[in-house]
């Protein structure tokens, strides 16, 4: 119950009762009221600064968890990088090295990626943490270029590889009769003296002493090219093309065991020796070709051959005797 007021009157000599005008109240209302808002307001700002309110919680969640991927992210395709990089350094210096290719322009490889608008969506857009996203999408750009720069590259070692093996199974690389015909080399490389005209000329080949019925290999993979038989000459002789310029003739033979056309691999059974032809006696005139130009096949024998039976072949391929045929 609100109190009534008084007020001492002089003039009637009595207290009178104050009144209070409506006025009064409006003011006192007000001022009461605005009181209380500004408290309120004071109460809220104060609890705002040392209090975050749920929204603010929520924001404030979100960015540590964006952070947090960011990090990650970032720290796996650094990781990838570093693994793109040995690779590049492998593919350089190690694969293109041993297959005689030349290594990937470096200006090719630190090329950036193009197009100055690549990002403008984001920067249009206004993206909330554009500036983040925009350098992690150059980062994985450019890392993603990188990488289908190199996997065209491996394709181009596997090719270069298929190739280097192809061309290594070309090349004469054994001997056309068993190892236990290695001392009977008869006659080398070279001016020899000719076995029916007893002059020195030139000996395209070396010859094998060898009984009649010897197997005779293909020294590399090929196609029979040539099957020829002849009363003199060669007598029953083959030729191999083995393709990257290299080709073997194999003379005065006894018999064959392939027939024209043919593809055979080295090590395969071609024929056997014989006394065919213009010779003297039974042995394998054999003869290589690299790019139509005759070769000393002895430089050839590395693939079955320790180095101490290579030099053996070399010195009896060296001494200037007499050819069992032409």
């Amino acid at each position: 119950m609100a109190r009534i007021k008084y007020y001492y009157d002089t003039e009637t000599c009595k207290y009178e009762r104050i009144k209070t005008s409506t006025s009064d109240i409006i003011l006192n209302t007000l001022g009461i009221v605005s009181l209380t808002v500004a408290m309120a307001v004071g109460l809220l700002i104060a609890y705002s600064s040392y209090f975050e309110s749920p929204k603010e919680l929520i924001l404030k969640n979100e960015v540590k968890e964006l952070v947090f991927y960011y990090e990650n992210l970032t720290k796996e395709v650094e990781k990838l990088q570093t693994q793109l990089a040995s690779m590049e350094h492998r593919d350089d210096n190690i694969y293109r090295v041993v297959l005689g290719a030349e290594p990937i322009d470096k200006s090719i490889r630190e090329a950036g990626v193009g197009g100055l608008d690549r990002y403008g969506d984001i920067k249009n857009k206004n993206v909330i943490h554009g500036s983040v996203i925009i350098k992690l999408s150059e980062v994985v750009d450019n890392l993603r270029r990188k990488i289908y720069i190199e996997s065209k590259s491996q394709d181009d070692v596997v090719e270069l590889a298929e190739r280097k093996e192809k061309l290594f199974a070309a090349i004469p690389a054994i001997q056309p009769v068993a190892n236990k015909q290695l001392i009977a080399l008869a006659s080398g490389f070279g001016m020899r003296v000719h076995p029916i005209y007893k002059v020195k000329k030139m000996h395209t080949g070396i010859d094998f002493a060898a009984t009649i019925g010897t197997p005779i290999y293909a020294t590399a993979d090929g196609t029979i090219d040539l099957l020829n038989v002849s009363f003199s000459g060669y007598g029953k002789m083959i030729e191999i093309d083995h393709g990257f310029g290299y080709r073997t003739r194999y003379a005065h033979m006894h018999g064959f065991a392939v027939r024209l056309g043919q593809k055979i691999k080295r090590g395969d059974l071609i024929g056997y020796v014989g006394d065919t032809g213009l010779s003297t006696a039974p042995h394998l005139h054999y003869e290589v070709f690299v790019n139509g130009v005759h070769a000393n096949p002895v430089h050839y024998f590395f693939n079955d051959l320790n180095p101490a039976e290579y030099e053996k072949i070399i010195e009896l391929a060296s001494i200037e005797n007499q050819s069992l045929g032409m």
